[in-house]
């Protein structure tokens, strides 16, 4: 049933970190009931049933601009173990369900929420996307080749590392503190500060003076040349990474460069252009998957640069399941692994409040209750909601 089995989270539905982090949670076993406004909020204009990001929860459509949703919403809060939300800062309030008035509800709750810049400082209550929110963490600055411009990584670093991660290590870690202590607290996660967190190791090798606050000259950001990719004789590429010495003495042996002095000293700086120069010719003579036929079982640290097609094919991620095919849908499969309480498998996303009678159900309401309210907008499914066909 997963480690999370027994925990109910209620989310506001949204885009991004919020619905990254809480899939995150519902692979782990914990029941997740997401909270949908009426027209949906789908991830980057997905139809509901490719939202992978949507999986394994139940589904229920509120309006909360219509009098009696804020309580349905409290009667959820009140059984709730955690409650997430992505709004701006102060929306949640204006609405009447943030953290004073659900705490007043649940004295134990968890009340997770996540913006790009936190719920203060100057630049909170504007808008931005991952990229303005790395940009600013300092990480931007270095992603990219040496005198060229900084290259967006697409929104892993923000969205989903700097902020769904580290919304789901607050919400574990505060509940671990609510189970203690009774009480509960919010969880403030800015994907700025994230951002910035994921690159702790690099400030430290900066202050040390073996980083340099430059673009692509250094160890592992294309600088070095056996730390980097190489096109291949099809027109693929390859990764090499051999940064230990043994590692790289089998990479020269595999390559056919062990003799060759212009690679005797690694981490001579002035010997990576010729280095580099030279790796890129000999990778140029043979395949990609050539090439890895030739380093198969070694240490030489290479791997072929696999498309999003491809790598569900590979053998490596087929032995170890890393992806699975949910109703039709390629994705990555649950992680990490555990050896007592084995993660249950991924469910399709739900149609948009198909699920909204059996919550309310779940939670006392009589069918005469439910039909009021759906009566009078309260909830109900999002008959509009399109679907792949």
């Amino acid at each position: 049933m997963g480690p999370l089995h027994g925990i109910r989270i209620i989310e506001m539905g949204g885009v991004g970190p919020g619905p990254f982090a809480c899939m995150l949670l519902a692979d782990l076993g914990a029941e997740v009931i997401r909270v949908d406004r009426p027209g949906g909020a789908n991830q980057g204009g997905l139809l509901q049933d490719y939202d992978v990001l949507a999986r394994s929860r139940r589904s229920i459509v509120l309006d909360m601009k219509v009098p009696g949703a804020i309580d349905v919403l409290r009667d959820l809060v009140r059984g709730a173990d955690a409650f997430v939300e992505g709004f701006r800062p102060g929306v949640a309030e204006r609405l009447g369900l943030g953290p004073e008035a659900l705490l007043a509800v649940n004295p134990a709750l968890v009340y997770g929420r996540i913006t790009g810049w936190g719920q203060d400082g100057p630049l909170a209550p504007t808008a931005g996307h991952d990229l303005t929110y790395i940009a600013i963490s300092g990480n931007l600055h270095g992603y990219g080749r040496a005198g060229g411009k900084p290259t967006p990584a697409t929104n892993a670093v923000g969205d989903f590392g700097g902020g769904g991660m580290l919304l789901v290590a607050g919400l574990l870690s505060a509940l671990f503190a609510a189970r203690a202590s009774g009480t509960g607290q919010v969880v403030d996660v800015a994907m700025a500060d994230g951002a910035a967190l994921l690159s702790s190791m690099f400030w430290g090798m900066l202050a040390q003076g073996t980083w340099r606050d430059e673009r692509g000259v250094n160890l592992l950001d294309t600088g070095a040349p056996f730390y980097d990719t190489y096109e291949t004789a099809d027109g693929r590429f390859v990764a090499i990474a051999p940064i230990e010495p043994q590692f790289y003495a089998q990479l020269r042996k595999l390559t056919r460069i062990a003799d060759d002095p212009d690679f005797d000293e690694q981490f001579d700086e002035g010997r990576w252009p010729v280095m580099r120069e030279k790796l890129a010719a000999i990778f140029a003579r043979r395949t990609r998957d050539e090439w890895e036929a030739i380093f198969a079982g070694s240490d030489a640290c290479l791997a072929p640069v696999l498309s999003m097609n491809e790598a569900p094919r590979h053998p490596h991620n087929l032995a170890r399941g890393a992806f699975v095919d949910v109703a039709g849908i390629v994705q990555p499969a649950p992680a990490p692994r555990f050896s007592a309480t084995p993660l249950p498998p991924p469910r399709p996303p739900r149609p948009l409040g198909a699920d909204g009678e059996s919550v309310l159900l779940d939670l006392g309401y009589t069918t005469d209750a439910i039909a009021n309210l759906a009566s009078e907008g309260v909830f109900g499914a999002n008959r509009s909601e399109r679907t792949r066909p």
